[in-house]
């Protein structure tokens, strides 16, 4: 994802509230803010948003404004503006926004990007808020703002000691003119006393003691539920079904044709039976028997005829150039050059969350409500308006918690669903997915194939490179042709790193949709160069963390004219040696059959690199002992707890993304269904530590749910190839007959 600019022109409006609180709101211009991302239908109306409000008892509410999918923004979000407010976190309540981008701005969850583009604005809201309250005591003591200070949830006054709390002071605040956000004056981070500590998320207590938080949780009353049933080849059509035998089973009400769109990435064809109970609807989806008219191209894909596919694409040659420096071919057969050649290949994967989609939608009255676990709910209300033909001013969207995302819910066709549904009948309706429906019509992080051949001179240095990538998409467009997610970027490393190099790629027809997922294509790409890069050290005779090194120190060739992707070589090096040093890489005794690996990736403006230790068994049992992670992410932590635990929840799923994960195609379909044949990562099978170490630099904060998540893949499988002396090229490694002890 490209780094965000944010340009906002915003200023303060305060309301006083009955009985003698404030409301604080801030006015964003929708020009600068929402028109310039690009078509968003009739421009919003100007109106506030409710980020701060106190009341006389000081209780201070503040507004989450971005969807929570586990990354923790519902906690740390507000937590910016705690801090500049000066408010014990006791004292905070948080309440979660609903879609109003013309109140919030932007509103998602993807690209690790809630920290990066918050991070000073909200700042800015709690330190406007804080100076008005100080403003107000100052009035009602008759002293100079400059004798007053804001501590603790209250302002004190230095030469007399008295204090009054925000609650007190907040009827009076709200006559004030606020200031320009835009000057207020911001915290050193040496007076930080909420960011960077470890904090509980705000919802902890609820999760745990099984509340209802999650969207698959949401009831209204007189409310129905919905099953959908979709042809299970991507694209089909319905072109017959039973529905009166279906309408008159035990408890369903409702059974017909949603025809949908023809964009496998929106509102899909299908099938709705509605019922009492969602139990009522599954056992009656049972007895459906549905005639499909599938895409016959789209039917005839396979992960076998894709394979082959690739195979001899690469025989052909490639479609198109990515980037070339140097000449390749004198360089490897240059004197002295000792060349590996290797063919690296990865699955399909689906997203797998633990609640699967679903969405609750109500129309009435010429408007639908929707209540929804999406990371993009603008994106969501987007597709309901277009595939419903309902304005956009009239869809109304309510942010649930969702139950892990991980880029699947940037797509929002179960909002479709529900919508499309809820119009029809005509009263509130939940639509809830199977898990097979979430496995079998997901928007898949996308397979690839890499054909490599790289050579190091007499010396140890790489110098030459050359990598045909095999993706999905339409080769007719050449390097613009990508399936979504399946792109790479021209200046991935070792990109700029190598003086000969040559990076070519090939596309091969996709009729499945596809999608980001967690720290999208670099999760795959830094296992595959960061293993090529372990067994040219091996080629090379050096230490596999002195290579990397070595060439991370070397020149760099330019970037393109229109920039590179931001890669910064001496934040790298900087988080690959501190991972040396606090796994005293080279300096432990490990037993036989014990190895320790190491990967690093640039992802998302984050900076990391993995070591783990690694015990392989004579029968390929293989137990990760321990991961260390480190990472550079910027001068600033908010909140050190979901730090760690995103650091932490990478390993872990880094490593199911290594062992078994893997959808294929037989006949355009999905073959995996459910967890039985798509297992994750256990809990008795995680690592009984990953330690986790945090870089800071003098570089502005950025996100973390995506960054840890890459290394870890590189890192395991280079151990299991130190301690076995044999590489495994194509994921998931359970095909080659390993399995986590």
């Amino acid at each position: 994802m490209a780094p965000m600019v944010v340009t906002r022109r915003a200023f303060l409006k305060v309301t006083a509230l009955a009985g003698g609180g404030m409301l604080v709101a801030t006015y964003l211009d929708p020009v600068t803010e929402l028109l310039a991302q690009g078509p968003q239908g009739p421009r919003p109306t100007f109106v506030p948003s409710a980020f701060v409000k106190i009341t006389p008892d000081n209780v201070v509410t503040i507004v989450a404004k971005n969807p929570e999918i586990g990354q923790g923004v519902k906690t740390s979000l507000p937590m910016l503006i705690a801090e500049e407010l000066e408010v014990p976190w006791d004292l905070v309540r948080v309440e979660q926004a609903d879609l109003d981008e013309a109140r919030y701005g932007q509103q998602f969850a993807g690209g690790s990007t809630a920290t990066p583009i918050n991070y000073d604005p909200l700042r800015q809201v709690g330190a406007a808020v804080r100076d008005m309250l100080i403003a107000a005591a100052a009035q009602t003591w008759g002293v100079p703002a400059a004798d007053c200070y804001a501590s603790a949830g209250a302002v004190h006054h230095r030469p007399t000691g008295r204090s009054l709390t925000y609650g007190q002071l907040a009827a009076t605040a709200a006559t004030l003119t606020p200031p320009d956000m835009a000057t207020v004056r911001l915290k050193a981070p040496s007076a930080f006393t909420i960011l960077g500590q470890r904090t509980g998320g705000v919802d902890n207590r609820a999760i745990v003691t099984g509340q209802p938080t999650f969207g698959i949780d949401f009831t209204l009353p007189g409310m129905l539920y919905a099953v959908y049933e979709k042809s299970p080849v991507f694209g089909g059509k319905v072109a017959s079904a039973n529905l009166e035998e279906i309408r008159a089973l035990s408890g369903v009400r409702h059974a017909f044709v949603v025809e949908g769109t023809d964009d496998t990435r929106g509102l899909m064809p299908g099938v709705a039976i509605v019922a009492d109970s969602w139990w009522q609807a599954q056992s009656a989806r049972r007895r459906l028997r549905v005639t499909w008219n599938d895409p016959p191209a789209t039917a005839q894909q396979s992960s076998e005829g894709w394979a082959r596919g690739a195979q001899e694409l690469f025989a052909r040659g490639p479609q198109f150039p990515l980037r070339v420096d140097g000449d390749v071919d004198a360089a490897l057969a240059a004197s002295g050059v000792k060349v590996v050649e290797a063919a690296y290949a990865y699955p399909f994967l689906s997203h797998a969350p633990l609640e699967p989609q679903n969405a609750t939608a109500h129309y009435r009255d010429g408007r639908m409500e929707i209540w929804a676990p999406t990371q993009t709910p603008q994106a969501g209300r987007q597709l309901v308006s277009q595939a419903l033909g309902i304005p956009t001013e009239s869809v109304t969207v309510h942010l649930q918690r969702a139950g892990g995302g991980f880029g699947r819910r940037l797509t929002n066709d179960y909002m479709g669903e529900a919508a499309a549904i809820a119009k029809e009948i005509g009263v509130p309706v939940k639509v809830l997915w199977t898990r097979e429906d979430d496995m079998r019509h997901d928007h898949y992080r996308p397979g690839g194939f890499h054909f490599l051949k790289a050579g190091v001179d007499a010396s140890g240095r790489l110098m030459a490179w050359r990598n045909h990538f095999v993706s999905y998409g339409d080769a007719a467009r050449g390097a613009d042709g990508y399936s979504n997610s399946a792109n790479i970027n021209a200046d991935q490393f070792p990109a700029r790193f190598v003086p000969n190099f040559d990076f070519q790629g090939s596309l091969l027809p996709l009729g499945a949709p596809t999608g980001a997922m967690r720290a999208p294509r670099s999760h795959a790409f830094s296992w595959v160069f960061q293993s090529v890069l372990d067994e040219l050290a091996q080629t090379a005779g050096k230490d596999p963390i002195a290579f990397r090194l070595e060439i991370l120190s070397g020149p760099a060739m330019p970037p393109p004219e229109r920039g590179g992707d931001g890669f910064d070589a001496a934040r790298m090096r900087g988080v690959l040696e501190l991972i040396r040093d606090r796994s005293g890489w080279g300096s432990r005794r490990l037993p036989s059959r014990t190895a320790m690996g190491v990967g690093f990736q640039y992802s998302h403006r984050g900076y990391f690199a993995n070591v783990a230790d690694v015990t392989v068994s004579a029968d390929n049992a293989v137990r990760v002992n321990k991961v260390w992670v480190a990472g550079d992410i910027g001068s600033q932590i908010v909140n050190m707890s979901a730090a760690s635990n995103q650091a932490q929840g990478g390993v872990i799923e880094g490593m199911s993304h290594l062992m078994n994960w893997e959808i294929t195609f037989s006949g355009g379909k999905a073959v995996e269904s459910n967890f039985h044949q798509y297992q994750p990562a256990r809990m008795a099978q995680a690592p009984p530590e990953v330690e986790v170490h945090f870089l800071p630099t003098d570089n502005p904060p950025t996100g973390l749910g995506e960054p840890a998540l890459p290394p870890t893949l590189p890192a395991i499988a280079n151990a299991i190839a130190a301690a076995t002396g044999r590489r495994v090229r194509t994921l998931p490694l359970a095909k080659s007959g390993y399995r986590w002890a």
